[in-house]
């Protein structure tokens, strides 16, 4: 029997804000490599995960949701997801089937008229909306943009996800693979690490923090017993934010960092041991220095 050819390919997965992009990246991919939080924004810059489907390899670029920009970070993180639509070789589009085609959407559908590429839609959370509903709007959406394919899935439960991973498996380009069969993101360790800990943040903090504090890994060091430890630092842009991450004597930074260090030591098959420290850096989100950090492009008006 001969075998099959191999194929490999970049998938943009873009969208606006909160439609469970992350969550089905990490559901194709089969492990966590996305943050994932009900706030909005925070997926900062694309973080590539990768999969394999038979003899094809699959790259996802988690995107930045795409929204309206009001500041300098929203404007580099809008820019850096339809920068992650021209790197790739299929623009996958999510809806949330709840929310419907509003303005934010509409215009994303607008702009994605424009993008020389294969597209398809995927229309996520069908659990929650009645059938109807849902061939409405897949009808409406795909006057527009002129997918090659509609896709109605539920990341979540993973409804739907396996017909997609098929698909797009079938659609990639020809070719040798890019990345080794057990690689499952290109993003470094130490990026993965201060993703977890800004998860856990979000997740202790979700109504009290603003989305733009941020957390960088400033040391990782791989002791000779196996355990690595790991410093890390929380900046945020007010003194009024430290009290709240650091809660009374000290018990939500030391929650958040009990949850960071166990999904950390699980992610990297190792002892942890995280010392996390939280300094106010006031207009950090002006600072070019942390875009590059970021792996943002700084703009600069």
């Amino acid at each position: 029997m001969a075998q099959e050819e191999s194929r490999c390919g970049f998938i943009a997965v873009i969208g606006p804000p909160n439609v469970g992009k992350s969550t089905l990246i990490n559901a194709l991919v089969g492990d966590k490599v996305a943050i994932v939080s009900h706030k909005a924004q925070t997926t900062r810059s694309p973080l590539r995960g990768i999969a394999i489907a038979g003899s094809a390899q699959l790259v996802f670029i988690d995107t930045p949701g795409i929204f309206a920009p009001r500041r300098r970070l929203d404007r580099a993180m809008v820019a850096s997801a339809w920068a992650g639509v021209q790197d790739a070789d299929i623009a996958a589009c999510m809806l949330d089937a709840q929310h419907g085609l509003d303005e934010v959407t509409t215009n994303v559908l607008a702009r994605l008229r424009q993008v020389e590429r294969s597209k398809i839609l995927v229309i996520n959370k069908i659990d929650r909306v009645r059938k109807p509903s849902l061939l409405q709007l897949a009808a409406t959406a795909n006057k527009p943009a002129q997918f090659a394919a509609t896709f109605m899935i539920s990341a979540l439960t993973g409804d739907g996800v396996a017909d997609l991973k098929a698909w797009l498996a079938a659609h990639v380009p020809a070719g040798p693979w890019h990345y080794p069969e057990d690689q499952v993101t290109d993003a470094p360790l130490r990026q993965l690490a201060a993703e977890i800990t800004r998860e856990q943040l979000y997740s202790r903090l979700h109504q009290e923090l603003p989305y733009q504090a941020t957390v960088e890994t400033d040391q990782w060091q791989e002791l000779r017993d196996g355990s690595i430890r790991i410093e890390q630092t929380i900046y945020l842009e007010r003194e009024s934010q430290r009290k709240i991450v650091l809660g009374k004597a000290g018990s939500t930074i030391k929650a958040i960092g009990s949850q960071a260090r166990s999904a950390i030591a699980k992610m990297s098959e190792a002892p942890v041991h995280l010392f996390l420290f939280v300094k106010v850096r006031e207009g950090w989100s002006d600072d070019p220095e942390r875009y590059r950090a970021m792996g943002l492009e700084f703009p600069k008006e």
